[in-house]
């Protein structure tokens, strides 16, 4: 470990820590409202995870799983709801409005069980 340096600010020393970059991946919709839950609801594991560098990890593995969650679910719920293109050509509003409710189920698994745990 290298030596600790400081920082004199009025009558305190304070330590001179610097995280090192997060990497240029964009961390998506569910890793953002992953670090915004960590933030406001926990704020002891949110400051672990930030100064252990490995926030930017985590939001980066829930946004890969979320998407994955959302790539497997989606498609199997369709099927069993009967969403097809047939469907699609023949009556485009209730096709429209089953793949809303769809979408906001799946939404509301990954949201459950990946963000607000």
């Amino acid at each position: 470990m290298s030596k600790l340096t400081y920082i004199r600010c009025g009558d305190y020393d304070i330590p001179n820590l610097k995280l090192s970059e997060p990497p240029e991946t964009s961390i998506g919709k569910y890793g953002r409202m992953r670090k915004s839950y960590l933030k406001e609801h926990r704020p002891i594991l949110y400051n672990h995870l930030l100064m252990s560098e490995k926030l930017y990890p985590h939001l980066l593995e829930i946004e890969r799983t979320a998407q994955g969650r959302v790539e497997t679910m989606l498609p199997h719920m369709m099927e069993g709801a009967g969403v097809t293109e047939e469907l699609k050509a023949r009556n485009p509003m209730r096709w429209a409005g089953l793949m809303n409710t769809l979408k906001a189920q799946v939404e509301e698994v990954i949201l459950t069980e990946l963000i607000y745990q």
